[in-house]
C-alpha cells in the first residue's frame, strides 16, 4: 500500500472501550460456509438501491474516514461503513496496540500453532478497535530478490512455507471475526518502479511459485485479496482479466472480493470488467479523480460495464462480511488514523510475541558451546541496535528510520510501538539476577565498541539491516536495500570488537539475509544469533536464548549467501522478464553453490537423530480432474502419500526440532533438485522420541503443464532432514 506522509496531529488519550462485553470481544466465531454467506448476500442485494451498491464497492476517499480505507454504509440492510486498516503485523496508526513479530520472523519459528495464535490475537485486536478488514497477511513479495523491500512482511522465500503460514494466519484472524486480506496479488517482488513496471512471468512459474501460497489462502476461505501495483505480462494487475478472473476466481475458486491496493486502479471499465470488486481508497491522495463512484454508475448506464458485474462485486463483499459474522454485533470503529491516539487493548497478546521472539531466533554459530551464557562476571552490550531509539520508538513516521533496535521494517506494514524491551534492557535485568556487571556502548562507533568490550568476559554486538516500502527513503535506501551489508558499518563494528574480545557474540536483527564473510569465520566470534524482526518483546526473547531458558529452535526461511551474486537475481530498473523456478535454495542446489547458511538451517543446544523412514501410498500419474472449490481442484488437496520418520532428542537438554520434507521430482520434470513439501515442529525432552508425519497432497507432487496440474510419472525422491542441505533420510515414491 502507498500512503501519504503526514505529521501526527495529536496524541490525545482515547480510552473508550467497546460496548461489547469482554467475552464477546475475545470469543472465536464459527465461520459460515460460503453457500450460506452467499444466500444472505443474495437476499440483501435485492434490497439495495443502485447508489448503495456503488457505495459498497467504492472507497470514500483518502483521509475521508477514520481508517486508511472506508466505504459508504447501506442503511437499507444495516450495513456499516467498512473500516479497512493495515496491516500484516498489527493495527497501524493506533497507540497501545501490540507490535507483533513480523511475518518473516513468524516464518522462522516454523510453528503452525504459534502462527495461528498470532493471527488470532491480531484479529482480536482488530475486532476490539472496530476494524472490519485487516490488510494482511502478505505472501507477495515471495522473496525473488534478497534485497526486496517488503520481503519481511511475508513468510520467506519458499511458497510451501509461505502457504502454510498464510493459511494459519488467515484462519486465526477470521475466527476472531476480522476479514483477512491476502496480498499482494501477484508477482509484486520489488519496490523500485513498482507503480509502472511489468512482471513478465510464464504460466508455470506463476502457478508453482508465486500463486502457490495464495491457493492456500483461498483454501483457508480468505475474505479478500489485494491486487498489486505492478503490471503482469503488460497489463495492470488490478485491470487484468487473466490475473483476477482466470487465475484467482476460476482456477483457485476464490469466493471473496478483490480490492485494489491504494491507488493501484487505472481505469473505470478495465478494472471492473477485469474482475476487481472494490476500489481503495476511492480518490487518490492528491484529491484526484474517482475511477468508480459516479463514473462506475455512468459506465453501467452506458453499457460499458454490465449491472450483473456490479451485483457480483456487491455479493462478494457482502458474502465476506456475513462469512465472518460481522452482521451480528460487531464493534464500531473507535479510532482515528489521522489523529493517532491511545487505545486500551485487552488480552495478554504479548505472550505470543515473546514466544515468537524466542522461537524464531536462529542460532547460526556456537563454537565450543559458548552459549548459553552461565552468569558471566561481566558483559559488554554494543551497538545502536541494542537500545530503543533515543528519540523515541515512534519518532519516525511509519518507522521510516533505522535508529535503535530493529523490530520491524518500515512502511504501511508497520505499527506504533509501545512497551518495547530492547536487548540492553533485558540483558541488564538478567545481569541483576546473576550479579553480572553490564557495560554498554549504545552506538555504532567501532572504536568505542572495542573500548567497552576489551575487558568484558563476553561482548554482545547488536547489528541490523533494514528495508521497507518505497514511498519512504531511509539512509539512501528507497524501499529495497541497496546492498546486503549490515547497516551503519556493522561489519567494522563486529571486527573491532572481535579483535579485542575472544568471546564475541553477534546478534543480528534483519529484514533478510546479510553478508557476513568478513567476520563469520573469526575464531573470536564464538556465536551468531539471528534474531530477525521479533516485535516488542525483542530483548526478552533474546535473553531466553542467550541464557538458556529455552534451546534455540528457529530455522532460516531463506538462504544466507556468501556473496550477493549467488542469488542470481537483481532488482530490475524497469520491466522484468527474468523469472524462473530457481529462486533461493532452488538455485543454490541446481548450480551447486555453497551457501553460508542454507534454507531451513538452525542450531540447537541439544542434538537430534533421525531414523526409520517409512513411506505409504502414491498418487496416480496424470492431471487433477476434481471440481473447483476454494483452493482449486478438490483432488489437489487430497492426501496421496504419507511419510513418517522417528526423531529423537539425543542430547542433554529439552529442545524443539523442525524435521523438513523435500521432494525431488522425476527426471525431465524441469523442476529444482528438491522442494520443501512438509515440516513438523515438536518439543522433546532429553532422550525422548516422536514420530514426524508428513502428509503429501496431490498438489505437492504436481507440476503445471499444458494448462493444468499434472503428477508426472517416474520416481520421486523423498528427503527428510534438518535443513535443505542436511538430509538425514532418503526414500522413493514411484508413480
Amino acid at each position: 500500500m502507498r500512503t501519504a506522509i503526514f505529521s501526527i496531529l495529536a496524541t490525545a488519550t482515547l480510552t473508550t472501550q467497546s460496548a461489547l462485553p469482554s467475552d464477546a470481544l475475545h470469543s472465536k466465531r464459527a465461520l459460515l460456509g460460503w453457500d450460506e454467506a452467499y444466500s444472505k448476500a443474495e437476499a440483501s442485494l435485492a434490497k439495495l438501491s443502485s447508489s448503495e451498491k456503488i457505495g459498497i464497492v467504492t472507497g470514500v476517499g483518502w483521509m475521508k474516514g477514520p481508517c486508511v480505507g472506508n466505504t459508504t454504509p447501506a442503511s437499507s440492510i444495516g450495513y456499516p461503513s467498512l473500516c479497512l486498516q493495515d496491516g500484516p503485523l498489527g493495527i497501524r496508526y493506533v497507540k497501545g496496540v501490540t507490535a507483533f513479530s513480523a511475518g518473516i520472523h513468524a516464518a522462522s519459528t516454523w510453528d503452525r500453532d504459534l502462527i495461528h495464535e498470532r493471527g488470532s490475537f491480531m484479529g482480536n485486536e482488530a475486532k476490539q478497535l472496530g476494524v472490519n478488514v485487516q490488510l494482511g497477511p502478505a505472501a507477495g513479495a515471495l522473496g525473488k530478490f534478497a534485497k526486496g523491500g517488503r520481503n519481511w512482511e511475508g513468510f520467506g522465500a519458499d511458497p510451501y512455507l509461505q502457504g502454510i503460514a498464510m493459511a494459519e494466519t488467515i484462519k486465526g484472524m477470521q475466527e476472531s471475526g476480522v476479514q483477512a486480506t491476502a496480498k499482494h496479488w501477484t508477482v509484486n517482488e520489488q519496490e523500485r518502479n513498482r507503480d509502472t513496471m511489468s512482471s513478465n512471468v510464464g504460466d508455470r512459474v506463476l502457478r508453482e511459485l508465486y500463486n502457490w501460497p495464495f491457493a492456500d489462502a483461498v483454501k483457508a476461505d480468505v475474505a479478500s485479496v489485494m491486487c498489486s501495483y505492478n503490471k503482469v505480462n503488460s497489463t495492470w494487475a488490478c485491470e487484468s482479466d487473466f490475473v483476477m478472473n482466470k487465475m484467482l476466481k476460476e482456477e483457485l475458486g476464490f469466493k471473496g472480493y478483490v480490492m485494489s491496493d491504494w491507488n493501484a486502479q487505472h481505469t473505470t471499465t478495465g478494472s471492473a470488467n477485469g474482475g476487481m470488486d472494490m476500489t481503495m481508497p476511492g480518490s487518490d491522495f492528491n484529491e484526484g479523480s474517482y475511477f468508480w463512484g459516479p463514473q462506475l454508475q455512468s459506465a453501467v448506464n452506458n453499457g460499458q460495464v454490465q449491472q450483473s458485474r456490479v451485483d457480483d462485486m456487491v455479493k462478494r463483499i457482502l458474502a465476506s462480511w456475513y462469512l465472518v459474522g460481522q452482521d451480528k454485533g460487531y464493534p464500531a470503529t473507535s479510532f482515528d488514523s489521522w489523529n493517532v491516539g491511545q487505545k486500551t487493548i485487552t488480552g495478554n497478546h504479548f505472550t505470543n510475541v515473546r514466544s515468537m521472539a524466542r522461537d524464531g531466533i536462529v542460532l547460526l554459530k556456537n563454537e565450543g558451546a559458548s552459549l548459553p551464557l552461565k552468569a558471566p562476571k561481566s558483559v559488554a552490550v554494543i551497538g545502536l541496535d541494542s537500545i530503543v531509539n533515543p528519540r523515541g520508538a515512534n519518532a519516525c513516521v511509519d518507522r521510516g528510520c533505522n535508529e535503535g533496535t530493529l523490530i520491524m521494517g518500515w512502511g504501511s506494514g508497520s505499527v506504533e510501538i509501545s512497551n518495547l524491551v530492547a536487548p540492553l534492557d533485558a540483558i541488564k535485568a538478567q545481569g541483576q539476577k546473576d550479579g553480572t556487571t553490564v557495560t554498554s556502548s549504545p552506538n555504532d562507533n567501532a572504536q568505542q565498541g572495542a573500548s567497552a568490550a576489551q575487558n568484558a568476559e563476553v561482548a554482545v554486538v547488536c547489528i541490523n539491516a533494514n528495508a521497507g516500502e518505497g514511498y519512504i527513503t531511509v539512509e539512501g535506501n528507497a524501499g529495497d536495500r541497496n546492498d546486503l551489508n549490515a547497516w551503519h558499518n556493522g561489519n567494522a563494528l563486529v571486527e573491532a570488537v572481535a579483535k579485542v574480545n575472544k568471546k564475541t557474540v553477534v546478534v543480528v536483527h534483519s529484514v533478510g539475509p546479510i553478508l557476513m564473510e568478513s567476520w563469520i569465520e573469526n575464531p573470536n566470534v564464538v556465536a551468531v544469533v539471528w534474531a530477525g524482526l521479533p516485535g516488542q518483546e525483542s530483548g526478552n526473547g533474546l535473553v531466553d536464548i542467550l541464557y538458556g531458558a529455552a534451546s534455540p529452535s528457529g530455522k532460516l526461511p531463506y538462504t544466507i549467501a556468501k556473496k550477493e551474486s549467488d542469488y542470481g537475481t537483481t532488482i530490475a530498473p524497469g520491466d522484468d522478464s527474468n523469472w524462473d523456478l530457481f529462486i533461493d535454495y532452488r538455485r543454490f542446489d541446481r548450480d551447486n553453490i555453497e551457501p553460508r547458511f542454507e534454507f531451513g538451517f538452525g542450531l540447537s543446544y541439544t542434538n537430534f537423530t533421525y531414523a526409520d523412514l517409512a513411506i505409504s501410498g502414491a498418487p496416480t500419474a496424470g492431471p487433477a480432474t476434481g471440481d473447483i472449490a476454494p483452493g482449486g481442484h478438490v483432488d489437489l488437496w487430497e492426501t496421496v502419500a504419507t511419510v513418517t520418520a522417528e526423531i529423537t532428542n539425543s542430547g542433554g537438554v529439552e529442545g524443539a526440532e523442525v524435521p523438513q520434507l523435500y521432494i525431488g521430482y522425476p527426471a525431465g520434470s524441469g523442476t529444482p533438485p528438491k522442494q520443501l513439501r512438509g515440516f513438523n515442529k515438536f518439543k522433546l525432552a532429553a532422550g525422548a522420541s516422536s514420530t514426524a508425519t508428513f502428509e503429501l497432497r496431490r498438489r505437492d507432487l504436481s507440476i503445471w503443464k499444458d494448462g493444468e496440474w499434472v503428477v508426472p510419472s517416474g520416481e520421486f525422491t523423498v528427503n527428510v532432514g534438518a535443513s535443505s542441505r542436511d538430509i538425514r533420510l532418503e526414500g522413493k515414491i514411484t508413480v
